[in-house]
């Protein structure tokens, strides 16, 4: 391969590798990239359905079906960990919120590293080059509820994001709830600081979402994809990576092998290449090539809870559209034909806010945190808990009522959480999944902001304006304690898939860190790591645009190395 060749075994890693590959292939047309992909080509238009982007993650042949260890602080439940497959990643499953996140997390990024590369300044003016945005509201909609700055957003990206072209009727009238109850509006959680209630940012436009794919559509000049090729280690001579086996196929690279396989799939690459903790690859019978402890370890990742009340009829019009087989279908048949109808409607506009918890600093658990995570969580724009509304809640539940569709639900995040689990060998087996161990509510703080923001959260539930359209509860907390609030988080909580931090970058010398700021595999030459296990933050935010900027800051730093631009 003439100048550079990027093997990735991107089994979970669609949103960064594709990134790192479009960055690269439009900076030069003579040089020859490689992306491998552990799925397929993920192709079928029918998958775009802005309205059903709930349901993909159910498509086993789009999901490697990923679940955690028993958690001892969730009742010893196994938690959902999905991750996608096929080119795109994650992305082509996700639940479409593009959401970058606090400007203070980047700031953090830098300092953490020691590189300017990841402050907010430069970290947005890569988001504004991937995305188009699409401001316009719904006819008759107040931009009160939405009113985005154009310096904070792009107009010539590939991804496509905004807002739908139409919204549930009872979506404006909620915002309204939120604010009358103390919650303030912010007219554009993208804009750096996302503090406040906002209308959702979808990766979608006229219907369709957006993934990663469409950062390599046309398929660009020097680029060749190869699909169900999923990458079981790397190839080394001594310490200096040349390939990757993929199938019992080598494919060599003439300059850089760069693994975006995922916070839980590139530790397992690694550690059956030889690189990762001695202990473990020792116990299954695996060649040690280098000792690196922090491989698997410091894995973080977002959580959240529901609320769900049944609303009064004709509060809302989802009953008649989700309890009619018919009406979907016809639905769907109509999005076909031209992308509009019911399923770029229903559950494709939301309120979302982040928000800040006034008596975190005087609790016990904050004082007992490091100096620099208080003077973090203390940041301007950095939130403590996030709310979003119109989840469809009842393709989460089995055996939800039929009788009951007519509902209103409410999720509930707590954020920056300290808890840091990790992902270890359990096999010799390469095509074997690590064992993921998140640790969820282990920790003292996050017990803490976990009660503090359902406690919030139950504090617009309660609101007279909220309530009083209630007439019953599906799911809720029996009581306002601190044991109950927790013991209700113990029951209900689910993984948002936002896991980072298992290849952690760092500062040279730092016993956590993995990558050096330029994405290297310390100690090892031509490897790179570009994906969320590298990113030493856990964003104030649903994770996928943090995937694509961290792709897109990687290939950056490759094309000024080489001097491609």
């Amino acid at each position: 391969m003439k100048d550079a060749a990027k093997p990735g075994g991107n089994k979970c890693g669609g949103a960064p590798v594709v990134a790192v590959a479009a960055g690269l292939t439009s900076a030069s047309k003579t040089l020859r990239v490689l992306l491998l992909e552990a799925g397929g080509t993920n192709e079928d238009r029918d998958l775009r359905v802005d309205g059903q982007r709930w349901l993909t993650f159910q498509n086993k042949d789009l999901n490697w079906g990923y679940k955690t260890t028993p958690q001892e602080h969730c009742q010893d439940r196994e938690v959902d960990y999905s991750r996608g497959k096929g080119l795109g990643g994650s992305s082509a499953i996700n639940f479409g919120v593009y959401s970058v996140g606090a400007s203070d997390d980047y700031e953090e990024w830098a300092r953490t590293v020691g590189d300017d590369a990841f402050r907010w300044k430069e970290i947005q003016r890569r988001f504004k080059a991937l995305e188009t945005f699409h401001s316009n509201l719904p006819e008759g909609v107040d931009s009160k509820y939405a009113a985005p700055k154009p310096e904070h957003h792009g107009d010539s990206g590939k991804l496509q994001v905004g807002y739908a072209k139409e919204w549930e009727k009872d979506l404006p009238p909620m915002l309204d709830l939120f604010q009358d109850a103390g919650f303030p509006l912010n007219p554009d959680h993208n804009s750096g600081n996302p503090i406040g209630m906002s209308v959702l940012i979808n990766s979608s436009h006229n219907g369709r979402r957006s993934t990663a794919n469409d950062l390599l559509t046309p398929t660009p000049e020097g680029l060749t994809i190869v699909t169900s090729a999923p990458v079981q280690r790397l190839i080394l001579e001594g310490t200096k990576a040349i390939g990757v086996e993929a199938n019992g196929k080598r494919y060599l690279a003439s300059k850089e092998v760069i693994l975006s396989a995922g916070s839980l799939d590139t530790p397992k690459i690694l550690m059956h290449s030889g690189i990762g903790p001695k202990v473990q690859m020792e116990k299954f019978g695996l060649p040690v090539v280098k000792d690196v402890p922090a491989v698997g370890q410091g894995l973080r990742d977002h959580m959240f809870c529901p609320l769900v009340y049944t609303r009064k009829e004709g509060d809302t019009a989802r009953a008649p559209f989700y309890g009619d087989k018919a009406a979907m279908d016809a639905a769907l048949e109509q999005w076909k034909k031209d992308g509009t109808g019911p399923w770029s409607k229903f559950a494709c506009e939301m309120g979302i806010g982040w928000f800040k918890l006034d008596n975190l600093a005087s609790c016990e658990e904050f004082k007992a945190l490091p100096a620099e995570e208080q003077a973090f969580l203390a940041k301007e724009t950095v939130p403590h808990y996030e709310v979003l509304t119109h989840f469809p809640i009842h393709w989460f539940i089995p055996g939800f009522p039929e009788d009951s569709l007519n509902y209103s639900c409410l999720l509930v995040w707590y954020l920056n959480a300290q808890a840091r689990g990790e992902v270890t060998l359990q096999s010799a087996d390469p095509d074997t999944p690590l064992r993921h161990e998140p640790r969820f509510l282990s920790d003292p703080f996050d017990r803490r902001v976990a009660i503090e923001s359902l406690r919030a959260a139950l504090r617009f539930a309660k609101h007279e304006g909220y309530a009083k359209d209630n007439t019953g509860t599906l799911t809720a907390p029996k009581g306002d304690s601190d044991e109950d609030l927790l013991a209700y988080w113990e029951q209900t909580l689910s993984s948002s898939w936002h896991m980072t931090g298992t290849t952690k970058m760092g500062r040279a010398g730092e016993a956590d860190a993995v990558v050096d700021s330029d994405f290297r595999v310390v100690g090892f030459e031509n490897l790179r790591v570009a994906d969320m296990g590298v990113v030493p933050v856990l964003p104030s935010c649903h994770v996928q645009a943090v995937a694509y900027v961290t792709g897109a800051t990687c290939a950056e730093k490759l094309v000024a190395e080489y001097g491609l631009a």
